[in-house]
């Protein structure tokens, strides 16, 4: 009987467990990608993350193609199109990756086992990261990762048996306007070419250089939005990265740093995305029930709207989210001052501005990017309270003003030393630019009383432990992370400073 292959954000043919399983069975294969209008239409989606999905499926269909079994590609709701397709070619079993996506994805997929059950049709999930179904605890849970990550890569397989059935065309999606000029293009030649790249010249520096919006540019991998689609496995970036550490063990050449540095953050990916898989409601809900009611769940439609264009009166947030919306992309420290700007600074609800984010960035990735929103905007219980200052975020990594002065072209005369302050030079009156729409100073004073006020009380205490002790990262006495899970360790959440992880 054919087995029907379910494509989700796992767009390659190269180490696809997925399409190894369905191959094993000697029966024909059909791979079948379902575009969801619904969630589509989500406002955490968006045209410039479905443009790199179609350029994913357009080159993984070729892929397919030379395997012999076309690419069939549906557009409906997903249960709906599954029917169809079993009923097409005779469908007894489904498989296809675990995928830990945002919550609808997540009641999509109760609805298609609930179907499934009832038809009587199988389907089989496989394991396609370091996340982990049906976890019961965080001991023990980095060796399983690594297990996962350093085992053999799964082979391509020769051919599929053949099927009666034509390529599809990709439709386009009319999504509204979404301007991304400068966009990252999708598709596995194009993450071989980044990873390639990072490896062999690129990745030299990117331990400093990952800080900031110019030198992260170039010296980032660049590689987070096919991670998140699938055109490359996690674990070929981990076991070609690991190969590189072997070439360069031992030397002087400077690489030692920066390649552990990025295994570190591939291993935090997994981390942060584990948290998603273990409590879905961490979307919606403040992960430490306390800070519900912190902030006003309407948010200031002024301030939101200033802050998603770029037009704050603060020159190196307003560079910042520029930048964003022309690109996709923004180094990790940026993305972290961003989003704690409009959770302190603008008191803004991180359900507000988290969809936000989330529709700007290209590498959109649900377990990470809802799991740092509310890191940055200190709602977990667990970690440290980090209120940026954006001032001195702009000093320190954009000192000659580069990035600035690029991205607000109005402030192209302001002099660097009031370039992050325009509101102090003493030509200010004449710029065609706003001004500040809060006292930074004064309204990082009120976040800071406000956010740790809440965390007084064993009430408060108790839950956190509780939080802490399901999704916790474990170092040892020494502080070190312990790898085999056997110890009786510390429960310590690492501030990585991090959002989004674009390594």
């Amino acid at each position: 009987m054919t087995t029907l292959l379910w494509l989700k954000r796992d767009l390659r043919v190269h180490d696809h467990p997925a399409l190894a399983r369905a191959a094993s069975f000697g029966a024909p294969v059909v791979p079948l990608y379902v575009i969801e209008p619904e969630y589509w239409a989500l406002p955490d989606t968006s045209a410039r993350q479905w443009g790199f999905t179609r350029e994913c499926l357009g080159l993984v269909a070729e892929e397919f193609a030379g395997l012999g079994a076309p690419l069939v590609v549906e557009q409906g709701d997903a249960v709906e199109c599954l029917a169809r397709a079993v009923d097409r070619f005779a469908v007894k079993r489904i498989v296809s990756h675990e995928e830990t996506g945002n919550l609808w994805t997540y009641k999509r997929d109760l609805r298609v086992k609930a179907w499934a059950r009832a038809q009587g049709i199988i389907w089989d999930e496989l394991q396609g990261c370091g996340v982990q179904r049906r976890l019961q605890g965080r001991d023990g849970w980095a060796k399983g990762r690594d297990a996962y990550m350093f085992a053999q890569r799964v082979d391509v397989p020769k051919a599929l048996a053949p099927i009666a059935a034509q390529h599809s065309q990709i439709p386009d999606l009319d999504l509204g306007d979404d301007l991304c000029p400068q966009r990252q293009t999708g598709g596995r030649p194009e993450a071989l070419s980044l990873l390639g790249g990072f490896l062999s010249e690129r990745g030299k520096p990117y331990r400093k250089a990952m800080s900031s919006p110019l030198a992260g540019e170039w010296a980032c991998s660049r590689l987070s939005p096919h991670i998140a689609l699938g055109s490359i496995s996690l674990r070929e970036v981990v076991q070609a990265t690991a190969a590189r550490q072997r070439e360069v063990k031992g030397t002087r050449e400077g690489w030692g740093g920066s390649l552990k540095s990025l295994q570190s953050r591939l291993a935090w990916r997994d981390h942060f995305i584990q948290k998603l898989e273990d409590a879905p409601r961490i979307e919606i809900r403040c992960l430490h029930s306390a800070y519900e009611r912190l902030r006003p769940f309407e948010s200031d439609g002024a301030r939101l709207r200033a802050w998603a264009m770029g037009e704050t009166g603060v020159p190196f947030v307003d560079a910042c989210m520029r930048y964003l919306r022309a690109t996709g992309w923004l180094n990790f420290r940026m993305r972290s001052m961003v989003m704690a700007f409009a959770s302190y600074q603008l008191w803004l609800d991180w359900r507000s501005t988290g969809p936000i984010l989330a529709r700007l960035f290209t590498d959109y990735e649900p377990g990470i990017h809802w799991s740092q929103v509310q890191m940055q905007s200190g709602t977990t219980g667990m970690n440290t309270i980090r209120i940026y200052n954006p001032i001195k975020q702009g000093l320190d990594q954009d000192p000659e003003g580069v990035f600035t002065r690029r991205w607000c072209p109005e402030l192209f005369n302001v002099p660097l030393d009031t370039l992050q302050e325009p509101w102090l030079w003493n030509g200010a009156t004449g710029l065609a630019y706003p001004e500040p729409i809060v006292d930074v100073a004064a309204a990082a004073r009120a976040a800071r009383e406000a956010v740790w006020g809440v965390r007084k009380g064993g009430a408060f205490r108790n839950e956190a432990a509780q939080i802490v002790d399901k999704h916790a990262s474990r170092k040892d006495r020494q502080g070190r992370f312990v790898r085999d899970g056997a110890r009786k360790t510390a429960k310590v959440e690492k501030d990585t400073r991090q959002m989004g992880f674009d390594f």
